[in-house]
């Protein structure tokens, strides 16, 4: 997915650095991401996230606060409200672009700090969190025994997450003065809590507080076993795809981007490689984006079907298909069907149905079907003959030509 590097005055007057993840052809709508306290845009769950989510139609913005990461400025000089500050003066950027963001995503403190600024942007209809303290105050926790020091001196070097940052008296003033709930209970946007009950950095109960204080549209969803940074792929990926599936019911989405704007024209099924370093892709079959993994024991992550289980998907998909539109027509009362798919390969030598002269191992798809109804013996034999003529069973069964060629 193409990435274009962006860049912006902040709150206090710096230049911030952004990156904006763009999908094939045009998105159907824009998000606007902050992450982690002292972390960065291109922490991974801020760069998997925004991944996905392009892979499925969004443009996401995901920039350095003030002071961080690409962004100029003195983090020592921030604090929380300059970081709602960056937030807005990103959405005001967003908007002059033509680009203005319909959902916020926030993560750990940049979730509170979305939180904060969603009513300041016109724009956003729906606001997601992860892993977000229900109280903004709750960081200076990280600070341990420098806190004294801090009041004592007015400022004191703390180290988080392995470096070194300068906290000032202003920022623990300024981050335990903020009120957050109040500012929920106003929102007036759909909310979306998602949190990990084994989150060891920011506890569970600031979910319960947020989604409490929140009013309707609101939902929650339980990250499991995740860690507070969404450091394994898996999690960052189902973060993701909630989260896009959830906002498609608030966000005015776009049609989905035509042939001429770059993306798959009509019928063809797009496969574009989502994970270097292992198997996952992402498919968008029209409208509707799907996925393909291998399991971690070859090399893949284990996060989708794989190729052939797709395949053995289609065969029982258009396996019931094709006989609930034979039962339609010919008004028989079944009541409900299913069709398991196992696919393996056999040495030709044991296939009864195998063309003479077969020889090797082939591929066998065996189809157990599930009929349900009250139908006579008659009727029951006449669907399974009919299941072996549904087009992918011809399809498979038949002569297949694949054409290969360079885009």
């Amino acid at each position: 997915m193409p990435t274009e590097k962006i860049e912006f005055p902040g709150a206090l007057g710096e230049t911030l650095a952004a990156r904006l993840d763009l999908p094939d052809g045009p998105p159907r709508a824009y998000a606007l991401f902050a992450h982690c306290f002292t972390c960065s845009k291109d922490i991974a769950a801020a760069r998997r996230i925004a991944g996905r989510l392009s892979a499925l139609g969004l443009g996401v913005l995901r920039f350095d606060f003030t002071g961080l990461g690409h962004s100029q400025g003195e983090f020592a000089n921030t604090g929380f409200s300059s970081n709602v500050g960056d937030l807005i003066a990103a959405a005001e950027w967003m908007a002059r672009e033509g680009k203005a963001p319909a959902l916020m995503i926030g993560h750990s403190l940049g979730g509170a700090a979305v939180l904060a600024a969603a009513g300041r942007v016109p724009s956003a209809k729906a606001v997601a969190t992860i892993g977000a303290p229900a109280d903004p105050g709750h960081v200076v926790h990280n600070f341990g025994a420098a806190l004294e020091e801090i009041a004592a001196k007015g400022e004191a070097e703390v180290t988080l997450q392995g470096r070194a940052f300068t906290i000032r008296q202003d920022f623990v003033e300024d981050v335990r003065a903020a009120r957050l709930k109040p500012l929920v209970a106003n929102l007036r946007r759909a909310l979306l809590v998602l949190h990990a009950p084994r989150d060891a950095t920011v506890g569970i109960e600031n979910a319960t507080e947020l989604f409490a204080a929140a009013k309707h549209p609101k939902s929650f969803v339980t990250l499991d076993d995740a860690d507070h940074l969404l450091g394994r792929r898996e999690d960052a990926d189902y973060a993701a795809e909630v989260i896009a599936a959830w906002a498609g019911r608030y966000l005015d989405l776009a049609p989905p981007a035509s042939a001429s704007d770059g993306a798959a024209p009509e019928g063809v099924v797009r496969v574009t490689e989502a994970d270097p370093a292992g198997f996952r892709q992402d498919i968008l079959a029209g409208r509707h984006p799907l996925a393909v993994d291998e399991p971690a024991g070859v090399g893949g992550t284990d996060t989708a079907p794989t190729p052939y289980a797709l395949l053995s998907a289609a065969l029982g998909a258009c396996t019931t298909m094709t006989l609930r539109m034979y039962a339609r027509r010919k008004g028989w009362p079944v009541a409900g069907l299913s069709v398991d798919v196992l696919h393996d390969k056999v040495h030709a030598d044991d296939c009864a149905g195998c063309e003479e002269g077969a020889a090797g191992r082939i591929d066998r798809f065996e189809r157990v079907i599930r009929i349900e109804g009250d139908l006579t013996e008659a009727q029951r034999a006449k669907l399974l003959e009919i299941a072996d003529k549904c087009p992918v069973h011809r399809t498979l069964h038949g002569s297949v030509e694949v054409v290969t060629r360079a885009a």
